[in-house]
């Protein structure tokens, strides 16, 4: 009787620990961890504000409600943020994010930091990553 316990004991056990196991690959969703370098943008404004002059209009919007997106710098498309907690005070900055990529090109950040950008670069002054 008690072998028979300790048996069902430990296949309850292994089932649970297989059902974990499959649900944390199941929420990756294929997301793979990359390096993706960026502009911080609003929903509404998009590709049209990935430009350092566009943080102001980017700050309101988001204050407004529109979700922070990244401006992808190799196509200039539009990405989706999981978690656009992570890039408030990122507004209208030019960025490199370590984050998890989605196939439907939205991200779950893992690490911000800001770019040093060429024009900066020129005027004397560099910009400082922040992490």
């Amino acid at each position: 009787m008690n072998k028979l316990l300790v048996a069902a004991l430990a296949m309850t056990m292994s089932v649970g620990a297989f059902a974990k196991e499959k649900a944390a690959k199941s929420d990756a969703g294929g997301a793979k961890l990359q390096t993706v370098t960026g502009w911080v943008s609003d929903e509404k404004c998009g590709a049209a504000g990935a430009k350092a002059e566009h943080a102001d209009c980017a700050k309101k919007c988001a204050e407004g409600g529109k979700a922070l997106v990244i401006v992808n710098d190799k196509d200039q498309s539009v990405w989706t943020v999981k978690n656009p907690e992570e890039l408030k005070g990122h507004e209208g900055h030019h960025v490199k994010l370590s984050a998890h990529v989605y196939p439907d090109n939205s991200l779950h950040i893992m690490k911000v930091s800001m770019m040093k950008d060429k024009a900066t670069k020129a005027k004397g002054t560099e910009a400082t990553e922040h992490k």
